[in-house]
């Protein structure tokens, strides 16, 4: 319940700190660190502020697809600096012997598992002035539906090619 109760007070600050603006890039590819998969990402733009963002996560025995829609907007009046939020889903599989913690729980699976559930984003990025760099630093909780049900928040670090 703290953890639900630090996300919302992190998304509530966040929400009014930012203002819509421009996007400085169409389309961006690269590599996702995760608590759960990490894997490459792709990431196109559909208007000025709105974005999606798919990824393709390789864990211990497992892949996982997700599929992200993302709201972006300047941060702290810097211009390379966006506040993104959104929600989607994953879809995947894990193996049997693959070890995972959820809510504190370790549980390590008898057999293989369909993984299915629901996501949800919020983070920073930062385009790097003068070079096709984006970096960023992002929340991503997540309920596992179909071995669960399961939540748990764990961070992520991108590192993307924009053009």
């Amino acid at each position: 319940m703290k953890k639900a109760t630090y996300t919302l007070l992190f998304l509530a600050f966040f929400l009014f700190i930012g203002k819509a603006s421009a996007q400085d890039y169409k389309s961006a590819v690269g590599l996702k660190f995760g608590g759960y998969e990490n894997g490459i990402s792709g990431k196109v733009f559909v208007d000025n502020s709105i974005a999606y963002e798919a990824l393709l996560g390789f864990r211990q025995n497992g892949i996982v697809i997700t599929g992200l829609y993302e709201i972006n907007q300047e941060a702290f009046n810097v211009p390379a600096l966006k506040f993104y939020y959104g929600f989607g889903g994953h879809i995947g599989s894990v193996g049997q012997g693959t070890y995972r913690t959820f809510n504190g729980n370790d549980y390590t699976y008898t057999h293989p598992q369909l993984l299915l559930g629901g996501d949800a984003t919020v983070g920073l990025e930062y385009l790097i002035p003068a070079s096709p760099i984006a970096i960023s630093l992002d929340l991503n909780p997540r309920i596992e539906l179909a071995s669960g049900p399961y939540f748990d928040i764990a961070p992520g670090l991108g590192l993307k090619y924009t053009f």
